[in-house]
């Protein structure tokens, strides 16, 4: 060990850490890809104060809280485990007055008590098939575990946890991270994941999917909770969408090609197929409530949008066109986990920053890439959301993985990008933008991020100073994270209500 490395080692045991009482654990040992190495489960919930800078100094003009939600698997997978299985947590760092604080917590969802109570695993997962589970499940899939892992947003002073493939809905202090229960608003088909906060108006927007006719719903919560809106958006059978985006008068929603396979599902297995000479198809539906106006495009899968505005008749949606939504089986993964492994590998399915325009007076559709590199999970400016927007920060991955090694800036203006590379057994999470105090341009501001560092086996927070995209300031923070998928930031006025 270094000077360097033994002078924060020395840090880290000086930070003044609280250790909770520990949650029921029954994992075995495993060499799963999904379950060592970055994504080894964190089992324990701490509060940490003081937190020692490693590097730089925390921004005075940096006030409020990022979340970041995370799959911590607690028990042994009943079948074959997928890293969405696993049992969410958000990992939250404060900022305040120059000062950092972090603390971590399970979600409290019914799942998780049941099996707490249980002391085993009771559902299946994603790769299973039927008969898996012990007890009915959740979810659009219908047997699975509703572990809240997937997104985080904050509304009405509360966060909000999401499950991939609609779940309830669960309510969290942002600053406590206490579960305060299921939001009284969702429906009985569920929340996906990647419902959308608009802070100019203080509406959330959400959508659901299901097995049964009309198989998509859209919704509205105002600012102060209440649910304004819940309509049907038929599609012609079970559709797979993950994410939706809107612009000052329209949410956008979508029915693309890449869903299960009808002959299969009806024999209770769910397979995920690319079905072929089938358009993506965009829902333009009016922002509270209306008809949806269907456009056609190129078939693909989109996992994540970016940001949507209107452009006199058009509308303008940024997003990651996959080039080969469905891919074979990864060769070089450990032995059984190709599929699983492609299928988590942007350098499969070859997502690219991409960008359609619905033209609403003459009906046709436009698109087209903005950039040829393989980028995905992107973050703005979200007080520019649903309007026009210059700046957007995307991530890159590790090939063969999923696994954050690096950001990427564009300037949507001129097409000029800026990159930062992670050094080798570095891993990122997601990064939302944070705006700085008294902010004046776009980005004028910070990506915060948590750091997973295999070659020390610690963990740091980062913060980069957007407009000069340059690391300015890193964090110590009291233990290993699991690396996971969804994060959001949201400045003091958010935590508020």
């Amino acid at each position: 060990m270094t000077v360097a490395e033994m002078k924060v080692a020395q840090k880290v045991a000086e930070m003044k850490v609280e250790r909770l009482p520990p949650v029921r654990v029954s994992l075995s040992p495993t060499n799963h890809p999904y379950m060592t190495g970055p994504w080894t489960p964190l089992h324990e919930e701490v509060n940490a104060w003081d937190l020692p800078v490693l590097e730089g100094a925390i921004p005075t003009d940096l006030d409020g809280v990022y979340l970041r939600n995370t799959e911590n698997p607690v028990h042994d997978p009943l079948g074959r485990y997928h890293p969405f299985d696993g049992d969410g947590m958000i990992c939250q760092i404060e900022f305040k007055g120059g000062e950092a604080s972090y603390r971590n917590r399970f979600v409290r969802t019914r799942c998780f008590e049941a099996e707490q109570e249980a002391g085993e695993g009771l559902w299946g997962g994603l790769m299973d098939g039927p008969g898996t589970s012990k007890r009915p499940g959740f979810g659009a899939h219908g047997a699975l575990k509703d572990s809240a892992s997937t997104d985080i947003v904050v509304h009405n002073g509360e966060a909000l946890a999401t499950f991939y493939q609609c779940g309830e809905a669960y309510r969290l202090d942002p600053l406590t991270l206490e579960t305060l229960g299921v939001a009284t608003w969702a429906p009985l088909d569920g929340v996906s994941a990647h419902p959308k906060v608009d802070e100019a108006t203080g509406e959330l927007l959400f959508f659901n999917y299901s097995k049964s006719a009309p198989y998509m719903h859209y919704g509205v919560v105002d600012a102060s909770g209440k649910r304004t809106v819940y309509q049907a958006v038929p599609t012609p059978g079970p559709r797979l969408p993950h994410d939706m985006a809107f612009s000052s008068k329209y949410a956008i929603l979508n029915d693309l090609p890449v869903f299960w396979d009808q002959e299969l599902m009806a024999r209770n297995i769910h397979a995920v197929r690319l079905h072929k000479g089938v358009p993506s198809r965009f829902a333009i539906v009016p922002r509270h409530g209306g008809e949806p106006r269907w456009f056609e495009a190129e078939p693909t899968y989109v996992l994540h949008w970016l940001n949507a505005y209107e452009d006199g008749d058009e509308v303008v949606l940024d997003g990651y066109f996959q080039e080969n939504p469905t891919p074979r089986p990864l060769e070089s993964a450990p032995d059984g986990h190709g599929h699983l492994m492609a299928y988590l590998d942007e350098h499969s399915f070859l997502p690219k920053l991409h960008r359609w325009r619905f033209n609403l007076k003459t009906g046709q559709t436009t698109e087209k890439h903005l950039d040829d590199r393989i980028l995905e999970f992107g973050m703005f400016n979200q007080k520019y959301a649903g309007r026009p927007y210059r700046y957007a920060y995307s991530t890159t991955t590790r090939p063969g993985w999923f696994l954050f090694n690096g950001f990427v800036k564009h300037d949507l203006e001129t097409g000029e990008s800026w990159s930062i590379t992670l050094p080798d057994g570095v891993y990122a999470s997601e990064a939302p933008f944070a705006p700085r105090v008294g902010a004046a341009d776009e980005d004028d501001g910070y990506l915060v991020t948590f750091l997973i560092d295999e070659t020390k086996g610690r963990s740091e927070c980062a913060i980069i100073d957007a407009k000069r995209f340059e690391v300015v300031c890193r964090l110590a923070l009291p233990h290993k994270l699991s690396s996971g998928t969804h994060s959001v930031w949201a400045g003091r006025e958010m935590l508020k209500g």
